[in-house]
């Protein structure tokens, strides 16, 4: 893990600047691994954005065997929440989807998970009590509000799941705001907030001055400065990401 110096640091950004310094220290496709495929609402953008690691639950608020199944399950679920470091991140899948009638969260269970170490939720189900869980200083993306919370009960835990479309797995670190979130495999960790630093740095150095300098100017000279500084952008790039032994 992380130390929880970078996580803070990390936490600074938004997700799609995670997302630039990302895509420079994996080999996976940007255009398809690692962030949410379907839209999220971020209900509490107000607390911008938040970092921790991943732990997972299955629910299916419409199905009420799972309660007499196993009575425990509340119990077996909030230890094996309380046994894992923080910060965390519940990431939970309703299989109710897309017909979601019932929430996991409300100003009960925020309150409970943030006394356990978590700061916040993605679930692709709903979530109730907004204001409350705002309070909570418990942010949440979701796919809608609800009223009730129907029969929901913990159908499973710590094992992958799947919300937005992306699989996640318990461990992987999570970076999530109103934009939606990035999955984080354990080895890409290390390097990332190094890399999203630098492109930061890198847009603000050259791209995005040349873009605001050309009042006045010809529409030739603007366009000769944006090639400019859009090449040396890519040069930065390629220089700090294929330097050997960089990354």
């Amino acid at each position: 893990m992380l130390p929880h110096s970078e996580l803070l640091q990390l936490k600074r950004w938004n997700t799609p600047t995670i997302y630039n310094g990302w895509e420079q220290i994996t080999k996976r496709d940007p255009a398809a691994d690692a962030f949410n495929n379907e839209e999220t609402r971020d209900f509490m953008p107000q607390m911008g954005p938040i970092v921790g690691y991943a732990v997972t639950i299955v629910i299916e608020p419409s199905n009420k065997s799972h309660r007499a199944a196993n009575p425990n399950a509340g119990d077996e679920y909030r230890r094996y929440i309380a046994g894992v470091p923080g910060p965390k991140i519940v990431i939970v899948q309703d299989l109710d989807k897309p017909r979601v009638i019932g929430s996991f969260w409300g100003e009960v269970n925020s309150n409970i998970h943030r006394a356990l170490g978590c700061v916040g939720t993605i679930t692709d189900g709903a979530i109730r009590d907004v204001d409350e869980m705002t309070n909570a200083g418990f942010k949440a993306l979701a796919r809608r509000l609800c009223v009730g919370h129907a029969h929901v009960h913990p159908v499973s835990w710590n094992c992958e799941v799947e919300v937005f479309g992306t699989k996640i797995k318990p461990g992987d670190l999570i970076h999530a705001d109103k934009h939606g979130f990035i999955v984080i495999n354990p080895d890409e960790a290390p390097n990332l907030l190094d890399a999203a630093r630098f492109m930061d740095a890198n847009e603000c150095n050259t791209v995005i001055p040349a873009a605001r300098s050309s009042a006045g100017l010809s529409t030739d000279q603007v366009l000769a400065n944006l090639g400019s500084s859009i090449g040396e952008f890519s040069k930065n790039v390629k220089t700090k990401f294929t330097r050997e032994g960089e990354w």
